[in-house]
């Protein structure tokens, strides 16, 4: 029954944050601790379950010619290098004031996706400035992701977006990014534990089809318009739900 419970959560959820690119092991982590999962296994999974279904949407994010490449391989580097370093860090570090850092910016980064417009920014042109933008974005991206257990695209996408990229590509480019960001950071949780593997197989599965379903939805279902609103919805609930938590 946990199981079935996990893998129902993990469809819902990699649907609706497959697109916004940002994958859902922000939310997958206290549903499994809440299921008893032991705390560095319920990271580990959650962010291995990250890497399955952002690789399984970005077959579909690829054939459609969304991912930005010259972006996406400075982020996806600097961030696979960060992330373990982030998630070694997590292991002596008091992460509360951390997290109440990460909410603020969820809240700012929500309302930019949701009221910002923007008017075709210089870094979005400018080819040139790709790469330091893209390592610094990167770094930053996988540092944070490894150190709270996330998989970074909360940082990424709009990071993206607000420097001029479109949404769609923003999330496409996140989703590549997010692959290789949440097996780094997963390496570095399963280094000090182990993996329930009839957990990770069925959960492992719905990731696949929420990925599938949320990827069909962004390619050819909604605007990109629409796909904006979409992200900074999400980023809102993240933000609202890592509060609700410090409270409680």
């Amino acid at each position: 029954m946990v199981t079935l419970l996990a893998a129902g959560a993990t469809f819902g959820f990699t649907t609706l944050l497959t697109i916004a690119g940002v994958g859902a092991a922000f939310i997958l982590i206290p549903i499994f601790l809440a299921l008893g999962v032991e705390l560095h296994t319920a990271m580990a999974t959650a962010l291995l379950l990250n890497a399955i279904a952002m690789a399984a949407a970005s077959l579909r994010f690829v054939r459609a010619g969304l991912v930005v490449w010259r972006m996406a391989l400075p982020l996806a580097v600097s961030a696979v290098v960060l992330s373990p370093v982030g998630a070694w860090v997590s292991q002596g570090l008091d992460r509360e004031l951390l997290l109440w850092l990460f909410v603020g910016f969820l809240v700012f980064a929500a309302a930019m996706m949701l009221f910002y417009e923007p008017k075709g920014t210089d870094v979005a042109r400018h080819q040139a400035l790709w790469l330091p933008v893209g390592l610094a974005v990167g770094s930053a991206a996988g540092f944070v992701g490894g150190l709270l257990g996330v998989g970074g695209g909360n940082l990424i996408v709009p990071a993206l977006v607000v420097l001029g990229f479109d949404p769609k590509r923003a999330s496409a480019t996140s989703a590549l990014v997010v692959v290789f960001s949440s097996l780094a950071g997963s390496a570095g949780h399963l280094s000090m534990t182990g993996l329930d593997l009839p957990l990770l197989g069925l959960t492992a599965l719905a990731a696949i089809l929420g990925a599938a379903l949320g990827s069909w939805l962004l390619t050819s279902r909604l605007s990109g318009r629409r796909v904006k609103q979409v992200i900074g919805v999400v980023l809102l609930g993240i933000a609202l739900q890592m509060g609700w938590g410090l409270l409680a």
